[in-house]
């Protein structure tokens, strides 16, 4: 057995951890105590990790091609693949020239697999139509960045955490989206009392029950809620006019602008109290020093790049940045998405922060790469790039590491796109991601922990990652993958060229990419692989020291050395309620699940949480809508409709709805929950505004319902039976945490199939033979159950009737046969309320730490006894919930027995 350290790959955060593996097997993933950045903490899913590490049909093993597209793929020797891949580029490029190609990366990417698919895509391809799944993420962070402060540079760092007075959360639900540094934010609040959090968000989330303040605006209302704050502090006077005057300019034309932003003006539009906006911007005026944590719910927006820059307008009016515990500090949502950008790996960058529509910059990258020019036709951003796929602009689109099929808002006008292609290459590593029902070409692809390279994480610190593995089957590292294809396409259309992608290993890579840093604001140009065997490195590297915090000169990346105020105004969101449409949903991440679950769907572990989705109203829109837990209602937005459960959550304002954003069509029926969301993007960093949709909700009334549970690997199960989720109004495949692997699969619909189908239904959860059967298929009535040798169940269907769901589910679960199998079937048996878990790491129930609760424990006492919370601690926000409700036992399992 051997111990890897490397770094996690979910949440920016950035988490050091330790593999621990043998052969072709990861055994356990820990936390990595000498990893500065998280100091051996892992959140549920880092935890989690080595159950996630497949190397049989959950994961794509071989290259896979289809001549036509209506013909099927057939396995391809990963050689030949790469010369398809290679031809058809060539082909592509002589017939419609270099713009007929789009690159569409992520964020889940190595640098040094950005840097040869940037070299790819402009020094050897020609065009600059590369972009990443970033888009959706971080870029309007970075725009304002740029615009205000000069660069594309978080000046803060994790130790801030402690150093602050007062902290600032906006559009971040950090209890599930950055669990690790909400622990920390957490600790520094239990040894310092006095500080101040304010959390402005429009659910009350558990992030929010942590705040001294919370701000519930309507969503969108951000910019007018930041600039009566502004308001406030220049009509009180708590402005750092020195400051202002010394390294700012513009500040006299944003003045103007908020002179008439007061408090109550925001109130009309934000909907929450005059006087909270009044208490939060004297807080922030009077800290000694303040600190703001943000991430998707400021920068998915048809105005993102304006709601950052009035925030970072707070930091700059009060001087506010560039010491500890103060600055705006842009939390990362994906792994790898600045080292991304620190390689130019989108559209609207160049390695190291240069510009490609600077003509001296595109010069500098050109002569780097050994190439005459790079092109100056300005790239297409991801929302454009699948428009120009659609309207044939783009012929061949090549895509890795990202599942747009799920992940792209506008569902149905995406997979329009994908279909309209020419040629699709996907290069991916997760068998079940969505994007491959569109692939005409599947490169596989290494993953997590097969890959070697480097990431940076959101204090810009840059960590390796090591393999503790060799990938399965053919899949290759995505850097080898396009090196492969380049060396090919180059022997065809640049023969000179090809030796531009001769590496001999990731270092190298990685020493050229740094290179390209030489001089610019992220300088890390004299780091290496060898370098950072001591240990993670944070830039700019000063003299060969690390930088933890920006700016503390007050000096920045402009060219007169100033920041910059903006005069940026509210814009409401773009798309707007109406009779139609009446209620305002966002949409967010869940505790332990990630982007479209492709991996952590692979974890029994993490699906125990939360098993499926389900929209949440506030309990007057229930009542308004005539609607019962668990009612199966249709959600309409104006791009697209989906059907699923709807629960009442008193976290929300009335007349605002909430969806997870994790399940796709590969998960339930129709095009998953993305085919609601809005594709209005912001103007300057064309970043779509997936947070805010207007919807309706109804009830669907599909009275006929179906459920099937079998025992076995969830990833075959689901690969077997997701042809259902099409046939039917209602359909979700659910990986289950019981008996250690198995899956179900629930349906509705309007009528009750006919006969046929239910037997094919009945085979196909391999029901032909079951054990014990109870049907009436005239009614639409199938009840079966199948059992193993040692007379336990390995698969059950209700058909029709779903009255002993709970108790089937429960014995499945705890193994106890039942007094009889026909009454359980029947339904006659007695009803068993299963648990939801709440504590993934110690696999604790909402059941009993509700009876815990009522026995008198408090928050020891339940760690104490039962252990919860005592694992990566994600879960204590919500058992903290539960203690402040004092849920009794009989309550915490309502409706959840499904």
């Amino acid at each position: 057995m051997r111990t890897v350290s490397s770094v996690c790959c979910y949440c920016g955060t950035g988490c050091g951890v330790r593999v621990q593996a043998s052969a072709d097997r990861v055994l356990a993933v820990t936390g990595d105590p000498d990893h500065p950045s998280s100091q051996g903490r892992l959140c549920s899913k880092g935890r989690a990790l080595a159950d996630t590490v497949r190397r049989d049909d959950a994961r794509v093993l071989q290259a896979e091609w289809r001549a036509r597209r209506d013909a099927a793929r057939i396995p391809l020797a990963l050689d030949d693949a790469l010369d398809a891949a290679a031809g058809r580029l060539a082909d592509a490029i002589a017939r419609h020239g270099p713009d007929s190609v789009g690159f569409y990366l992520s964020g889940q990417l190595l640098t040094e697999d950005y840097a040869v698919f940037n070299k790819l895509a402009r020094g050897l391809v020609g065009t600059n139509n590369i972009d990443t799944n970033s888009r959706l993420c971080m870029s309007s962070a970075v725009s304002a960045y740029k615009k205000t402060l000069g660069a594309d540079a978080p000046p803060a760092c994790y130790d801030d955490l402690e150093a602050a007075d007062v902290v600032l959360i906006a559009g971040s639900n950090m209890a599930y989206a950055h669990p690790v540094l909400f622990r920390r934010l957490e600790a520094a609040k239990a040894a310092r009392p006095d500080l101040k959090i304010m959390v402005i968000d429009p659910r009350r989330t558990d992030t929010a029950a942590l705040a001294d303040l919370h701000l519930p605006i309507a969503p969108g209302t951000d910019v007018a809620l930041f600039q009566a704050m502004l308001h406030v502090m220049a009509r009180d006077e708590l402005l750092d006019r020195d400051y202002i005057a010394r390294h700012t300019q513009g500040f006299p034309a944003l003045a103007a602008r908020i002179r008439d932003c007061t408090p109550r003006a925001a109130q009309a539009v934000c909907g929450v109290p005059a006087a909270d906006i009044e208490q939060a911007a004297r807080w922030f005026g009077r800290a000694g020093a303040a600190l703001s944590l943000y991430t998707m719910g400021l920068n998915q927006s048809s105005s993102g790049t304006a709601k950052n820059a009035a925030l970072i307008h707070l930091h700059l009016a009060t001087g506010q940045i560039g010491r500890p515990g103060a600055g705006p500090f842009s939390l990362t949502g994906q792994p790898n998405a600045m080292g991304g950008r620190e390689a130019g790996g989108m559209a609207t960058l160049l390695p190291g922060h240069r510009d490609p529509a600077d003509a001296a910059h595109r010069a500098e990258v050109a002569a780097a790469w050994g190439v005459d020019r790079l092109p100056d036709k300005p790239g297409l951003p991801a929302l454009q790039m699948f428009d120009a796929v659609l309207d044939g602009r783009i012929k061949v689109l090549w895509i890795a590491a990202t599942n747009p099929a799920q992940s792209l808002p506008d569902q149905a006008r995406v997979r329009r796109a994908l279909r309209a292609a020419e040629f699709v290459i996907v290069q991916e590593a997760y068998a079940d991601a969505e994007t491959l029902d569109y692939a005409d070409l599947v490169l596989p692809a290494a993953t997590w922990p097969e890959k070697n390279g480097t990431v940076t994480n959101s204090e810009r610190r840059i960590s390796r990652v090591r393999a503790a593995v060799a990938p399965p089957g053919s899949a290759r590292p995505d850097w080898r993958l396009a090196c492969g294809v380049a060396r090919r396409l180059a022997m065809r259309i640049a023969p000179h060229k090809a030796a531009l992608f001769d590496y001999a290993g990731e270092a190298e890579v990685f020493a050229e990419h740094a290179r390209l840093t030489a001089g610019r604001d992220l300088d890390y140009s004299a780091l290496d692989y060898a370098a950072l065997e001591s240990g993670p490195r944070q830039w700019p590297l000063r003299d060969g020291m690390d930088t933890a915090r920006l700016y503390a000169d007050g000096r920045f990346p402009t060219p007169d050395g100033r920041a910059r105020f903006v005069d940026v105004t509210y814009e409401p969101v773009a798309d707007a309620v109406s009779s139609e449409f009446p209620l305002r949903l966002t949409t967010g991440r869940l505790r332990d699940h990630w982007h479209t679950m492709s991996r952590t769907g692979l974890s029994a572990t993490l699906v125990q949480h939360v098993e499926e989705p389900w929209i949440s109203l506030h309990p007057h829109d229930m009542r308004e809508l005539a609607l019962d837990e668990d009612a199966l209602v249709r959600v309409r937005s104006r791009r697209g409709a989906i059907v699923l459960p709807a629960r009442a959550d008193e976290s929300l304002e009335p007349g605002r709805a909430f969806l997870p954003m994790h399940w796709g069509s590969g998960f339930m029926a129709g095009d998953g929950v993305n085919a609601l969301t809005n594709p209005a993007r912001d103007p300057i960093s064309h970043q779509p505004e997936l947070k805010h949709s207007a919807v309706s909700v109804a009830a669907a009334r599909l009275p006929w319902q179906a459920m099937g549970w079998l025992r076995g690997d969830a990833a075959a199960l689901r690969r077997a039976l997701r042809p259902w989720l099409a046939r039917f109004a209602y359909a979700v495949l659910l990986p289950s945490a019981l008996g250690g692997g198995s899956l179900r699969l629930r349906l509705a619909a309007e009528a009750a199939p006919d006969a046929v189908l239910l037997q094919e239904l009945a085979r196909a959860l391999r029901l032909s033979r079951p054990a014990a059967a109870f049907d009436d298929p005239a009614r639409g009535m199938l009840r079966r159950a199948g059992l193993d040798a040692a007379g336990r169940p390995d698969a059950f269907m209700l058909a029709g009737d779903l009255r002993a769901q709970s108790a089937m589910l429960a014995w499945a679960d705890c193994g106890q046969a039942p007094a009889g199998l026909a009454r359980l079937l029947m339904g006659r048996g007695a009803a068993v309320a299963r648990g939801r878990t709440v504590c993934a790491c110690m696999g604790v129930s909402d059941a009993a730490i509700a009876a815990g609760i009522a026995a008198g424990l408090d928050l020891d006492g339940l760690k104490a006894q039962l252990g919860c919370g005592t694992g990566c601690g994600s879960c204590v926000p919500e058992i903290r919930g539960m203690l402040r409700r004092r849920i009794p036992a009989t309550a915490a399992s309502a409706g959840s027995a499904i």
